[in-house]
């Protein structure tokens, strides 16, 4: 193929790529890289086919184009991974390339019309029977990169989490649509972790895992690094085990970060917030509005005794008693939900619960309505030692301080709308209990001060 320098777009089939689904394409998608960096930077482009490939690894000012009815198929062969030192869950350690990676790029973006195909079912496989060598490759994974774009693309079958950039700065993802199996091992759909200003939007997931979990690291992270400054919006999360996560992994804090004009269904959880002692960090500055959500266990979720992940059956994680305040103490603080509709709830309206020395605080839920299914099944609204399943529950709250409930509406559920115990400055008005199925108060107080 002759190139000029004006020359700006790399045809991966001009570089000897077979679009039959079989030839292993590794080789020729990585000289079009090559040329395209070598002349400062273009399209790689992608037309229509299946090509079959093993690990991408993109450099800066490239744009990765998948042309409408172009697949990128990964291969099964683990050698066609290199072994990088990227993060895993929250820690720095050598882990498989992910199948499109890029690390210390600028400038890198992966669009158009086409399919990623992570040829997931693989790597599961080798989880489940424990015989990957380091962790499983995920989709698209970018590592202290600068000015990132995702767009339009669709994903599928990823051999973990889907979308995971790490310590980027300027990140957009926009229009991109996830599908993995709902049984398929942490197939998360859209994992920012540690990273400044990051903007989804126009998104569809349909994931194994978390839909958008947003996370900071772990206690075992050396470097503490905030991920801040985002915007969710205008997406639709079906399946999944949580519409919009935070944590567990957030050593390094969470803060500003909106989420707006989103539909959650089959979600397992809404909005969930998640941590333990011995995590530090702080979840801070959070704004929620116009969700609408039907078919989850609970459409709100705030737990500083979450159990998963090591050493979270130590008594340091589970005891219910108060431990001295370090920088260990995780926080949540500033969350405020409102204009919200959630149908079919199962198990609860909402649970809050904070650390007996370290209270979850200034929490707001403003024109929120909840209404419990009629055929719910028993079950937990979070991960935490000594928690019975619930059914059809209200709001519990323990260990909270300056909670406001403001035009809450509550129906079709068992036992009193809002518990509060151990709570400070409680302010509850003008909310209301419609078709309880019991004929309790719509408010118990438990060791708890109410504003007046």
């Amino acid at each position: 193929m002759e190139l000029t320098a004006a020359s700006s777009l790399y045809n991966i089939r001009d570089f000897g790529a077979i679009n039959d689904g079989k030839t292993l394409n590794t080789s020729a998608i990585s000289k079009a890289i090559d040329t395209c960096s070598a002349q400062g930077g273009g399209t790689v482009y992608v037309p229509s086919g299946t090509f079959l490939t093993g690990a991408i690894i993109l450099k800066s000012n490239i744009n990765l184009y998948l042309d409408a009815g172009a697949t990128l198929m990964f291969s099964n062969e683990v050698t066609e991974y290199p072994v990088v030192e990227s993060r895993w869950e929250g820690v720095k350690r050598q882990v498989y390339a992910s199948c499109v990676y890029a690390e210390n790029a600028e400038n890198v973006s992966v669009t158009g019309r086409g399919t990623l195909d992570g040829n997931g079912q693989f790597w599961w496989d080798l989880y489940w029977q424990e015989k990957n060598e380091y962790p499983r490759p995920k989709l698209v994974s970018f590592d202290g990169c600068k000015h990132v774009l995702i767009s339009g693309v669709k994903m599928v079958n990823s051999p973990s989490w889907t979308v995971n950039p790490i310590c980027c700065e300027d990140v957009t993802i926009d229009g991109i649509s996830i599908v993995n199996p709902a049984d398929s091992p942490n197939t998360d759909g859209i994992d920012p972790e540690s990273c400044q200003n990051i903007r989804i939007s126009n998104c569809h997931i349909d994931v194994g895992d978390d839909c958008i979990a947003i996370k900071a690291g772990t206690e075992d992270t050396a470097e503490r690094v905030p991920c801040e400054n985002i915007t969710i919006t205008n997406c639709t999360m079906i399946h999944g085990h949580g519409g919009v996560v935070f944590g567990s992994e957030m050593s390094g804090d969470i803060r500003n970060v909106t989420v707006s004009n989103c539909v959650f269904e089959g979600t397992d959880r809404g909005i969930r917030f998640k941590s333990r002692r011995g995590r530090g960090g702080v979840i801070e500055d959070v704004r929620v509005t116009n969700i609408v959500m039907k078919s989850v266990i609970c459409p709100f979720i705030a737990n500083l005794y979450y159990y998963w992940g090591p050493r979270g059956n130590d008594k340091y994680v589970w005891d219910k008693n108060p431990y001295p305040i370090t920088e260990e103490t995780p926080a949540f603080r500033r969350i405020h939900f409102s204009n919200i509709t959630a149908r079919e709830v199962s198990a609860a309206a909402g649970f809050l619960y904070g650390l007996a020395e370290r209270y979850v605080e200034d929490i707001t839920f403003d024109r929120v309505s909840v209404h419990m299914a009629d055929d719910a099944e028993p079950g937990l609204p979070a991960m935490m030692a000594e928690l019975e399943p619930m059914k059809q529950r209200g709001f519990f709250c323990s260990n909270v301080r300056d909670i406001v409930f403001n035009q809450v509406t509550i129906s079709n559920h068992e036992g009193p709308a809002f518990i509060v115990e151990n709570g400070e400055d409680i302010e509850i008005t003008g909310c209301r209990a419609k078709h309880a199925r019991t004929s309790d108060p719509l408010v118990v107080f438990k060791n708890a001060v109410v504003s007046k």
